[in-house]
């Protein structure tokens, strides 16, 4: 299958990367890449081709190996604030992900602009960011499969997304691996109750101190700060939460 984006194009072929991703709550993005600190990722940046940020544009990122063309790592940006129920609901569970890897057409660099939609589905087991909610109009002609629980949603051989699956299982903290254990149902629902506040008008009424938003907010940290099981996806979600508190809810 070839994949268009705006007038690059790569070959769904081979296998997908086996790297487990990584979900950095804090700075809301999902990262599936080799690199263990910024300078190896500076380094992976130089040795690689493909899309990439420059000056404060922060595009998402799919990079290819130099030799071969081969994906050898990707980055993407959650956007800020969560489409409405009824259009996340309509996101299509068919068809499944197909696990594949990709090789570029080309070699040189092109522009992978960020999703502009993120749809919850029941419980957050999935997060599925779209480029606009006119791709549900139609189904998807495919998701290939190109890391363990990370998909790019195909439209009329074009990428039109990408989704993780159980994106709570890879919570984690700037460049660290997540916990290999399976997550806990308690840092489930305050996953969830995270999500809640900072993908929803709730948080505009928490910059507003609105006073009924700042207490659901100081619950939350609390409950985060006093978990016992599962501390590090715990301590990965309280990075962001202890901010807004910090910010909005001690004045």
């Amino acid at each position: 299958m070839k994949l268009t984006l705006g007038d690059w194009t790569a070959t769904a072929t081979g296998k997908p990367l086996s790297i487990t991703p990584r979900f950095n709550f804090r700075d809301f993005r999902v990262r599936v890449a080799p690199y263990a600190n910024s300078e190896e990722r500076g380094q992976y940046l130089r040795d690689t081709f493909g899309s990439a940020g420059f000056l404060w544009d922060t595009p998402d990122e799919l990079r290819f190996d130099t030799a071969d063309r081969k994906l050898v790592g990707a980055e993407f940006q959650l956007v800020g604030e969560a489409a409405d129920a009824e259009d996340s609901a309509r996101v299509p569970v068919t068809p499944l992900s197909l696990p594949c890897g990709l090789r570029a057409d080309e070699t040189h660099d092109f522009s992978l602009e960020m999703a502009t939609e993120l749809c919850r589905a029941p419980g957050d087991a999935v997060l599925t960011c779209l480029r606009d909610l006119d791709v549900l109009d139609e189904p998807l002609e495919a998701r290939i499969g190109i890391a363990p629980d990370v998909a790019l949603l195909v439209q009329h051989g074009t990428m039109v997304g990408w989704s993780l699956t159980d994106p709570v299982r890879y919570l984690t903290r700037g460049f660290e691996p997540p916990d290999p254990a399976p997550p806990a149902l308690a840092t489930r629902l305050l996953f969830t109750e995270c999500l809640d506040i900072i993908t929803t008008p709730v948080l505009d009424e928490v910059r507003l101190q609105d006073p009924a938003a700042l207490s659901r907010l100081r619950a939350v940290d609390e409950a985060l700060r006093n978990q016992r099981e599962d501390q590090y996806r715990a301590d990965a979600m309280t990075s962001l939460i202890t901010d807004l508190v910090e910010d909005y809810g001690n004045l």
